[in-house]
């Protein structure tokens, strides 16, 4: 399942995906796996990507019924 809100988020602070990935030490192909979908991420990258675009777990990662 995209991850569309992760990629709105990282679009409303102006990074890029190179960009957002330094922040929180992985790589920009990861990033791109995770909007796409593709890759599941673990709990503590999923709390530093919060962290870098100012948003909850929630508001990026939980999926609406």
């Amino acid at each position: 399942m995209k991850n569309k809100k992760l990629k709105l988020a990282r679009v409303e602070k102006e990074l890029s995906q190179a960009e957002l990935a330094e922040k929180v030490g992985v790589t920009r192909q990861t990033i791109g796996l995770i909007e796409a979908g593709g890759y599941n991420p673990t709990l503590n990258l999923c709390i530093a990507i919060c962290k870098a675009l100012d948003k909850t777990l929630d508001q990026l990662f939980w999926e609406d019924s």
